[in-house]
Parts: structure tokens; C-alpha cells; sequence
């Protein structure tokens, strides 16, 4: 557009140019044209020789995208920045700075569009011999530095023939050989993001360099009585991926895109399609690990109903036993209790007897003073009849003071030094004193 513009305007410059030098007294012009002088021309013609070559000289850089110029001389150069930038009639090849690649399935062929790779489902065989389709989307980046852009323009000249003859062959690549790396029953039990993981660095920084090790496993048939030796009933062999490693670091293999220095930005393993037959022994496996976590808690559930029972007969016994000790302890309580009121009850009668003791001694005491007073009465010249009257009244008193006496109804018995007690000390006193009375 700006180089047609330039050349009507050339064009313009070069009439008026003309007009110009036409223009002379008695020529008759266009009034439009009159006027007209050679600077008007010069400077149309020179605004129309810019306009011209002005796209040669510039161009715009759009954003996402890196340029690779030649210019006339054969000098190549690169333009990795939007903006307007310097051309000098250089030759340009325009290069999409993001490349995205997917595996496009039914579901997802509304995005085809958008991608600069479209790529079929990739088989991928994991180490346990089951097989997939493996569904990823991927994000490439062109190389940030000129030397290497430059050379990658130069080297795949076109962006189709870099992502279809470069990068989605070495994603598939990568792809299946990190599916080597893996068993199909680990991918599936917790390994994927290590598989992902695994497949990324891969595509980065160059393929693994491992050993596959077979390892084989004799299983044998139960031994049968009649027979000593053991016969082998099958014999089941498995491999295991291991990294060769060189100076404690995993040696690798380059491939295109880490030798072109190409940039990995995203990886997304959106599905691994496991194989129909795999399915089903999944499911097989997922129903019989469904019975067995089943018979597990039914067998955790009976575990726990016997210690149940077990630990309820603990605590019944237990309260029984305290029960017991308790009944015991009243009784023991009770037997102390009793033996305390006991010993107490025979203290208190000692007590009661001692006093009761002392008070008897007291009265005989009393008893024997009057008896004393009336003898000394007597035998100071009193009469018989006087004698007799105060002997009779001194026995009545002493009778009247003896039935005053109660002695307690339950009496301990002991012995003195002499081997009598005092009630018999008491009976004999009165006995021996009425004897002395009657002799008298």
C-alpha cells in the first residue's frame, strides 16, 4: 500500500514537474495548474521516491513473533523485539516465536486451528508389556539467542517443516521411551507425575542413557507327599530401567531440539489410554482388592466385638471385685467397730465397778467409825438397854446404807493378792462383824 501510494505520488511530482517547465506567457493551462513550479515537483518526486522505498527500509515487528533478515550483501541478522525496526531492503522470513503442539482426538478437533502441530495418538509400551495411547500438549519456544535462531532458520528454513519433521517426531520419541521407563501397574498406583516428570526432562536436556535388566521369578508348584522334588510351574520374567550414571549424574543423549537449543515451556500429559485387556484385569484386581479390604474389616470388626466382650467381662470382674472388697470392708469395719464398743463397754465397767468399790469402802469406813464411837460409848459406862438400842440403831443404818448400795448388773470378777473379791471381801466384813456382835 505505502508503495502505491509512493509511486502516484511520484507520478504527481513528475506532472507537476512537466507543468511546470510548460508554463509560459500566452500558454493557456488549467487554472488549477497555474501556480505550479519546479520546487513543487522536487518535492512530490522525493516524497514519492520515500513512500516507495520506505517498506524496504522498515518494517514492523508484530509481538510473538522473531525475524531472520538477509540482506542483499548476504549478511544475515535476526529480530526478536515488536516494534519498528531497520530493513535496508533486506529479505525477511517471519517465524512464530511459540510453537504448540497437541494430540488432537475427537474431543479436541475444534483446536486445530490454533496449532502449528497436530499429532495422532502416540502407542506408547510400558516395561510390564501393556500398551497405551499416549495424549500430551505441548509448548515450544524458538531460541532466545540470534546465533541460534539464525542457525535454526537457516538449517529447517520453513516453521512446517521444523514442527513436522523435527519436533512432533521427537516428542513421540521421547514419548515411548519414557513409557520404557515405567510398568503400567506403577503408572497407575502413583508413579504418573514421575512419569511426567521423567518425560519433560527428557525432551529438555536429552533422552536417558539406561540399562534394562531382566530379572525372572521361579514359581514353583506345591509340594505334593508322594514326591520329594519340587517341580517349577512357571517362570515369570520382569525388566528394570535403571540411569547410567557418569560422575554421580544421569548420562544423556541429545536429540534435535536440546542440540538446537529449542525451549521446552509447558508439558502436559493429558491422558495415557491403558490398553482394553489391562482395563479389565485392573478391574478384576480392583474388585478382588474390594473383597479382601472387605473380609479385612469384617476381620478388624470381629478383632475389635471380641475385645469388646473381652474388656466388658474385665470390667464387670473388676466391679464385681470392687463390689466384694467393699462388702469386705464394711464387715471388717463393722467387727472393729463392734470390738472398740466392746473394749470400750469393759473399760466403762471397770470404771463403774472401782467407783462402786470405793463407795462400799467408804461406807464400812463410815460404818465401822460409828460402830467404834458406840463402843467407846459402852465402855464409857452406858447402859445395856442404851447399848442395845444404839447397836440396834448403828445396824440399821448400816443395813439401810448397804440396800442404798446398787452394784451393776453386769460385773467382771477379778482376783486380788489375796484371792478374794471385793464383794466377798464386803459379805465376809459384815458377817465377821455380826459375829462379833452376837459373841458380845
Amino acid at each position: 500500500m505505502t508503495t502505491f501510494i509512493g509511486f502516484l505520488v511520484l507520478v504527481a511530482g513528475v506532472a507537476a514537474y512537466i507543468f511546470s517547465k510548460l508554463d509560459k506567457p500566452g500558454k493557456k493551462f488549467p487554472e488549477i495548474l497555474r501556480g505550479v513550479k519546479k520546487k513543487h515537483g522536487h518535492i512530490l518526486i522525493g516524497v514519492g521516491i520515500v513512500l516507495m522505498l520506505l517498506q524496504s527500509l522498515f518494517f514492523f515487528a508484530d509481538r510473538g513473533f522473531n525475524y531472520l533478515l538477509v540482506s542483499p550483501t548476504g549478511k544475515m541478522s535476526a529480530v526478536m523485539e515488536q516494534g519498528i525496526k531497520w530493513r535496508g531492503f533486506a529479505k525477511i522470513d517471519k517465524w512464530q516465536k511459540y510453537i504448540d503442539v497437541k494430540v488432537v482426538s475427537k474431543e479436541t478437533e475444534s483446536d486445530i486451528d490454533e496449532l502449528e502441530g497436530v499429532m495422532q495418538p502416540v502407542p506408547v509400551r510400558f516395561i510390564d508389556q501393556v500398551t497405551a495411547n499416549g495424549h500430551v500438549s505441548l509448548r515450544f519456544q524458538l531460541p532466545q539467542d540470534t546465533p541460534s535462531f539464525i542457525k535454526l532458520a537457516v538449517k529447517y528454513r520453513t516453521m512446517s517443516n521444523l514442527v513436522n519433521n523435527t519436533i512432533i517426531p521427537t516428542v513421540r520419541e521421547q514419548l515411548i521411551n519414557t513409557g520404557y521407563m515405567f510398568a503400567a501397574q506403577n503408572y497407575i498406583s502413583g508413579e504418573a507425575q514421575s512419569f511426567r516428570q521423567t518425560f519433560e526432562e527428557q525432551l529438555k536436556e536429552g533422552t536417558y542413557a539406561v540399562n534394562k535388566i531382566e530379572v525372572k521369578d521361579t514359581i514353583f508348584n506345591n509340594i505334593n507327599m508322594t514326591q520329594r522334588d519340587r517341580s517349577i510351574k512357571e517362570i515369570q520374567t520382569s525388566y528394570i530401567v535403571e540411569k547410567i550414571m557418569k560422575d554421580g549424574i544421569p548420562k544423556r543423549i541429545p536429540h534435535e531440539l536440546s542440540e538446537n537449543n529449542i525451549i521446552v515451556s509447558q508439558v502436559i500429559v493429558d491422558k495415557i489410554d491403558l490398553e482394553a485387556t489391562f482395563k479389565q484385569r485392573l478391574e478384576a484386581q480392583r474388585d478382588e482388592s474390594a473383597k479382601r479390604q472387605l473380609e479385612q474389616q469384617m476381620i478388624e470388626t470381629a478383632k475389635a466385638e471380641q475385645q469388646r466382650i473381652v474388656a466388658q467381662g474385665e470390667r464387670d470382674k473388676a466391679e464385681e471385685r470392687v463390689t466384694q472388697e467393699k462388702e469386705q470392708v464394711k464387715a471388717l469395719i463393722a467387727i472393729e467397730t463392734k470390738l472398740k464398743q466392746e473394749e470400750t463397754n469393759k473399760k466403762l465397767a471397770a470404771i463403774a465397778l472401782e467407783t462402786e468399790r470405793l463407795l462400799a469402802s467408804k461406807k464400812k469406813v463410815t460404818a465401822d467409825a460409828e460402830a467404834y464411837e458406840i463402843s467407846r460409848k459402852v465402855s464409857a459406862g452406858i447402859t445395856p438397854e442404851v447399848k442395845l438400842q444404839m447397836e440396834l440403831d448403828r445396824d440399821v443404818k448400816v443395813a439401810a446404807e448397804i440396800s442404798k448400795i446398787k452394784f451393776p448388773e453386769t460385773m467382771i470378777m477379778g482376783g486380788n493378792s489375796k484371792g478374794g473379791t471385793p464383794l466377798e471381801s464386803l459379805i465376809g466384813a459384815a458377817m465377821a462383824k455380826q459375829l462379833q456382835t452376837t459373841k458380845k
